[in-house]
């Protein structure tokens, strides 16, 4: 009898993880999305205007073909496409890698409440799949919670309707200056003309930077002889000057951040996280140049305001709004309802810094007192803190690949007993 394995969530990790078991194994797949697949935060909401913040040459579902997005959107590797066609294309790849391997897929539209160590899965809508193994595909932690006393504070700017009707007349602010400020600020400027700025406030005041129209090939620092967080900094700033551009470097160091991160001590950890974290990410994650042309004009012409001090250095009585840009909060406090249940039962624990839940090195949730499940995995952002880099199409496709396969070789013993 064939295996089952229930996905749960169905955004981008969980279509690549579904479409590898397709691909990569005979099981069969059960899908749970509530939504349309493929959506999630990064797809789902986005307006003409949101656009990749990685060139379509890094943006393949398939880790064998680095070009399958490129021929597909039909443009050059070197282009920052539309997110909404993003998402259709996840879409695409999940349809076509069902109609090539028929009736081992079913897409179960519902959503999921529980999640129990014996693999079952129970839907808010009724009902229970009992399967074999589980991959948990459901997002990062939540937004971080800012308690703003404000009468139009709006938690969320990606849910239905959260920004409609703002005055174009008053100013608004935006708390946090990253990848999500930098959204909302276009959508509030994008519709109607606008009279009065938009305010972006966080601790440090820094942006994202930004991408250049050409990429250069990606060059790795020399690494070998670090041993500390700060011989890697020093080694990452090194090579930049010589290189005359940071960007290569940062790119080339990509592919050992999660060696790194594991060989760093608790206490490097922490320091980077408090110090270096935020600095990274606006060098990690960059605007597409046009965004960040955009982004410019606003400034110039007075519309977008970034201000550093927090939020405690703003009057936000003089704001229309409050809206909640910030990042990723910490568990268990950012912990939905699912991710939250699974905690409270032992079967996961809080990972390395809160950052996410514990796994081993396979992607294999860990539980209370340490044990190791063997029939549920993790994918996608909520790997943070036992890895590093796990939020970005390249790492999550290989990851991706590395369950389906050990899917493959769980199947095949389970029928050899």
């Amino acid at each position: 009898m064939r295996r089952t394995v229930a996905v749960v969530g169905g955004g981008c990790s969980g279509v690549l993880v579904a479409r590898e078991l397709l691909r990569c194994s005979d099981v069969g797949v059960e899908l749970v999305e509530p939504g349309e697949l493929g959506g999630g935060i990064a797809y789902g909401a986005a307006r003409p205007w949101h656009l990749l913040n990685s060139r379509a040459g890094a943006m393949s579902a398939d880790p064998d073909d680095p070009g399958h997005f490129v021929r597909w959107a039909g443009t050059v590797p070197e282009a920052f496409r539309p997110r909404a066609e993003y998402g259709r294309y996840l879409r695409s790849v999940l349809e076509e890698a069902a109609v090539e391997h028929p009736g081992r897929l079913r897409v179960r539209p519902g959503r999921a409440t529980a999640i129990g160590a014996d693999a079952t899965v129970s839907l808010a809508e009724g009902g229970v799949i009992r399967a074999d193994d589980v991959v948990l595909a459901a997002g990062g932690p939540a937004v971080s919670r800012q308690e703003v006393p404000h009468s139009r504070y709006v938690a969320d700017p990606w849910l239905p309707g959260a920004l409609d009707g703002l005055p174009a007349d008053r100013p608004v602010l935006l708390i946090g200056t990253g990848l999500t400020a930098v959204d909302v600020a276009l959508t509030l400027t994008a519709d109607a003309p606008r009279t009065a700025p938009v305010v972006a406030v966080s601790r440090r005041g820094l942006l994202p930077l930004t991408h250049t129209a050409a990429a250069s090939p990606p060059t790795a620092p020399p690494l070998d002889d670090c041993v500390t967080l700060r011989d890697v900094v020093r080694a990452v700033r090194a090579a930049a000057g010589e290189a005359g551009d940071w960007r290569p470097i940062v790119d080339g160091l990509r592919p050992y951040l999660d060696e790194l991160w594991t060989a760093l001590t608790p206490a490097e950890r922490d320091a980077f996280l408090r110090h270096l974290a935020r600095p990274w990410e606006c060098h990690r994650h960059r605007m597409a140049p046009v965004v960040a042309a955009r982004v410019a004009e606003l400034r110039e012409a007075g519309l977008l305001e970034i201000r550093s001090g927090g939020l405690s250095a703003v009057d936000t009585g003089q704001f229309a709004a409050v809206i909640n840009c910030a990042g990723p909060g910490r568990l268990p406090e950012a912990a939905g309802s699912l991710v939250g249940g699974l905690l409270k039962t032992g079967i996961a624990r809080v990972g390395p810094h809160s950052l996410g839940l514990d796994i081993d090195h396979s992607g294999r949730l860990v539980g209370a007192g340490g044990r190791v499940s063997d029939r549920l995995f993790l994918i996608g952002p909520l790997r943070r803190g036992a890895q590093w880099e796990t939020t970005a199409v390249p790492e999550i496709r290989a990851q991706a690949r590395r369950i389906a396969l050990d899917l493959r070789v769980g199947s095949v013993l389970a029928e050899a007993a």
